[in-house]
């Protein structure tokens, strides 16, 4: 289902049009029927001559009410742009038409109403010659031009034919499993409570679903759906739709609040964007300067961070960081137009870059701009790259999301870009939420891996007798998303970058080195142990003789064995008593705790430290007072 919305000066008959064509009228206010001039923005719906059906936005074109007009032309597909035959190209034409320009909107008819109140040939075709030549350098060159009259009906149906050949050309609207209503009317109906209205795009809506209203945090349930009046179980993209909500107030909701599903989309104050400064501007565009925005039916203040100049003379294009004073809702690619504040005018528009930056850069950063560039005007594998490079590490569905990519066309550039080793594919573990695998260029993978080399590489000269750092103090500081350095990591491993021994992970080439003193130490301690291997010194003592860090080592490295709590022997030492332990039980079967300590010539402890770790293992087993040989 199409969009299209009316454009044009004040009292040059749009909603006469509108009415004529579809049989309603779009001045709903009583204050609008009264003055006949429309003020806030007016809907209807026709049928084309082939049955389709198409929405039509009526907008008002009092220059008092340029904001309405830009909340209605967000969403549109084609324009109707309006100019009366008896006084021509008038000033809000060409302010209608600019915004329409900027917006990219090029599908459109020009209809040239009032037709029957000129009866002079050679006016008339003086009017179509000025609206060709003021066409031509716009979005809507080449559009159909057709005198037209809502009083006698003449040229009403060449009117129809030629949108429906104009928007015949329209893509259809991407579906990115995303949906959002960018509202442009709410009301409350008896009996049915809150409505709003607004084009969907992005995505689709159903009845039950659960929604969020942005910004606000507001939430609802989708109670109806409907289209034109009729009633409908699932809303389309690109669809005119009123949603009748559950669990929210009317007067709760403003024009320019999105309808969105539960955590697909967050608001931003701060957007990247590309712009281009109208060549009738009536002034340069300054670093700094305060500025209204239109997005969608949003409205926000603004103060212009002009990149990589210090101004925008009139029909220059430039990169901008808009800061805006109150939070909106906004995608990449999503067209903008900005307006001074006082005296009204439309200074121009863009295209969205990335609506979430993560600061403010500086004004003059050069990669900035030849990032900015690519991710405008590059080869979808440039986009994509210059996309990860804004984003660090992004799944890969919400980067083919973000830069609504047909799947074929993103598949083939993702696949041009990790073979040539310019994006990096991280394979999650299958518990991972997103099947798709997380994406990082190689710029950025690269400083990731060096941050967790680095950690590792100061850990280790911190604590050279430890096997590595524990798992949990690694991931802790990793700054970032949890699963996007657990996916990271878990990369490096497979590459054998860092290894991961006994919950610990290290550097490939690190080994434990105790230094010269230390090791001194360790041969002086390991003589105690060797000249009475089964009274040695307790864990107590060997902690005041060497140092905790270095028994930690010596557990490591196996040359020592730690029985319960306080007993420490050498691993030879342990390994011949067990020994000795299997031959007497094999011969006499069972063994006491005294028996175990005569054996050796050592204490009680010992022995029933050592009979305990034998316990433990399966190689002993008591029964009482004895053990017995298990295996």
């Amino acid at each position: 289902m199409k969009v299209i919305g009316t454009a044009g000066h004040v009292d040059h008959g749009k909603s006469a049009l509108v009415r004529v064509l579809t049989g309603i009228n779009p001045d709903r206010l009583r204050e609008e029927q009264e003055r006949e001039m429309t003020i806030d923005l007016g809907f209807a719906w026709m049928e084309l001559p082939d049955g389709e059906s198409v929405g039509i936005i009526d907008v008002p074109g009092h220059i008092d009410f340029i904001d309405n007009m830009l909340a209605g032309v967000g969403g549109i597909d084609g324009a109707l742009l309006v100019i009366a035959a008896d006084e021509g190209v008038m000033p809000q034409t060409r302010e209608h038409l600019s915004i329409l320009d900027l917006l990219d909107v090029d599908l459109g008819v020009v209809a040239i109403t009032k037709s029957d109140l000129v009866q002079d040939v050679d006016w008339m075709d003086l009017v179509v010659e000025e609206v060709r030549e003021l066409i031509q350098s716009t979005s809507l060159a080449g559009a159909p031009i057709i005198p037209v009259s809502a009083l006698d009906g003449s040229g009403l149906d060449s009117l129809k034919h030629a949108l429906q050949q104009v928007l015949a050309g329209s893509q259809d609207r991407l579906d990115l499993s995303r949906p959002r209503l960018p509202i442009d009317r709410s009301f409350s109906i008896s009996g049915f409570g809150t409505v709003v209205t607004g084009t969907l795009i992005d995505g689709s809506f159903s009845i039950g679903d659960e929604i969020h209203i942005l910004p606000g945090e507001r939430t609802a349930r989708i109670r109806g759906l409907q289209t034109h009046q009729q009633k409908i179980e699932q809303a389309r993209p690109g669809s005119r739709v009123a949603i009748n909500l559950a669990g929210v107030e009317a007067a709760q909701i403003v024009r320019g609040q999105v309808v969105a599903l539960p955590g697909q989309y967050k608001t931003t104050r701060r957007i990247d964007v590309s712009f281009r400064l109208l060549p009738d501007a009536a002034q340069t565009l300054v670093h700094n300067q305060q500025v209204k925005m239109y997005h969608g039916a949003a409205q926000r203040s603004a103060r212009v961070r002009l990149l990589g100049v210090d101004k925008l003379e009139p029909g220059d294009s430039g990169w901008l960081q808009l800061e805006l004073a109150s939070p909106i809702v906004a995608a990449r690619g999503d067209k903008f137009v900005l307006r001074r504040p006082s005296p009204g005018a439309t200074l121009g528009g863009g295209q969205i870059l990335e609506p979430h930056p993560t600061y403010r850069y500086k004004r003059n950063d050069q990669t900035v701009l030849t990032r900015f560039e690519s991710s405008l005007a590059g080869t979808p594998a440039e986009q994509i790259e210059a996309a990860l490079h804004g984003s660090g590490p992004i799944w890969q569905d919400d980067l083919q999301v973000k830069l609504a990519f047909p799947e074929a066309e993103f598949l083939s550039a993702i696949e041009e870009l990790e073979r040539s080793g310019r994006l990096v594919m991280i394979e999650p573990k299958s518990s991972t939420p997103n099947p798709e695998g997380l994406l990082v260029d190689r710029g950025t993978f690269s400083q990731l891996q060096d941050q967790i080399l680095s950690l590792l590489s100061e850990y280790h000269d911190r604590f050279p007798l430890r096997a590595g750092m524990p798992m949990q103090e690694l991931r802790s500081r990793l700054k970032g998303d949890t699963r996007v350095m657990q996916a990271v990591l878990e990369r490096l491993l497979s590459e054998e970058v860092i290894l991961l021994q006994v919950e610990r992970f290290s550097l490939p080439d690190f080994e434990p080195l105790p230094s010269p003193e230390q090791q001194l130490a360790i041969n002086d301690l390991l003589g105690q142990f060797r000249s009475n291997p089964y009274n040695t010194p307790s864990v107590k003592q060997v902690k005041e003789s060497i140092g905790e860090e270095p028994l930690s080592f010596l557990l490591l490295t196996k040359q020592l064995i730690q029985l319960g709590p306080d007993v420490l022997l050498t691993t030879d030492d342990y390994s011949t008593m067990e020994s000795e332990v299997r031959n007497r039980l094999r011969q006499q079967g069972t063994m006491t705790i005294a028996d175990v300590r005569d054996l050796f010539n050592t204490s009680r402890k010992y022995a029933l430290a050592l009979m305990e770790q034998l316990d433990a293992r399966g190689v002993t087993i008591r029964e009482g007072d004895t053990r017995r040989l298990l295996n």
